[in-house]
């Protein structure tokens, strides 16, 4: 496993990887759009390729389920234009979340999880890939709480629906704990969700939750360690897999923030015996 956050202050593409090799992360996310100078784009991958440094992902982060027609298809365009660029760095994935019917690009709607939106998620998720067919990069959709994927059940459906081998899965588990069951048994979730799709995991989110006392079920996000998530479970479930698998640490606010996320998850994996590859 390699530990991911994002860096910050640098100006060169050598400075980037330095930074990540000085907060002992052994995967990145990555920095630049698809509009960067070719020179700049080619510097970048470079340099990670040159220092071991696995490129987790490449955000696509957008509404494939606009509303507005033109809207949507200027979306697809981007997401595919993504997926060619984390093909071209040798980046492990690039991901987006479904879409959904709301106003809000990742919000909830009733329509989000009906059988036509399945259809639509599928035909999109082809469309891109097709027009891509990478073989580096996978293209995947996020687990979110009210959106395909929302369940291991969902996820292993669009895997078989998709049928490409261009198309894999983005594990943020922490967002399939959408019912008090899980949110109390996030250890039997992690061992469902990682024991069903192995290495068809290409990256993993990683964050931590609470529930918030006051009715009705609420969770929200803390830093890590300062909630009910079960991550050796996580971390023990994840160490099944390929050794280069990015544990990406998201949604914190500082540079010290995600120093101190890394420094807790790395003593949740010491006391399982296990170690996160650094460069």
């Amino acid at each position: 496993m390699r530990l991911c956050a994002p860096v910050y202050n640098y100006r060169s593409a050598d400075e980037w990887v330095e930074r990540h090799i000085k907060a002992g992360y052994g995967a990145a996310l990555w920095p630049l759009g698809r509009d960067a100078a070719d020179a700049e784009i080619d510097a970048y991958a470079k340099a990670a390729e040159d220092a071991g440094l696995v490129i987790a992902e490449v955000g696509a982060w957008c509404n494939l389920l606009e509303s507005d027609k033109d809207k949507r298809e200027a979306n697809i365009s981007y997401v595919t234009g993504q997926l060619f660029l984390a093909e071209r760095v040798g980046a492990r994935c690039c991901v987006n979340i479904s879409g959904s019917k709301s106003a809000r690009w990742d919000g909830p709607h009733r329509d989000n999880l009906t059988p036509e939106t399945y259809r639509e998620v599928v035909e999109t998720a082809r469309r891109i890939i097709d027009a891509v067919n990478p073989r580096r990069a996978c293209f995947a959709f996020e687990c979110m709480p009210f959106m395909y994927p929302h369940t291991a059940k969902s996820q292993a459906a669009l895997l078989s629906d998709v049928g490409r081998d261009g198309f894999a899965v983005h594990a943020d588990l922490c967002n399939l704990v959408n019912t008090i069951d899980y949110y109390y048994n996030t250890a039997p979730l992690c061992r469902e969700f990682i024991g069903s799709f192995g290495d068809r995991i290409r990256s993993v989110h990683v964050k931590d939750i609470k529930l918030d006392e006051a009715a009705t079920m609420k969770v929200i996000e803390v830093p890590l360690g300062g909630g009910f998530f079960d991550h050796k479970s996580l971390l023990g479930e994840c160490a099944k897999l390929d050794a280069n698998l990015p544990m990406v640490l998201e949604h914190l606010g500082s540079e010290a923030e995600y120093a101190a996320a890394a420094a807790r998850l790395r003593e949740y994996a010491g006391e399982l015996g296990l170690e996160f590859v650094r460069l």
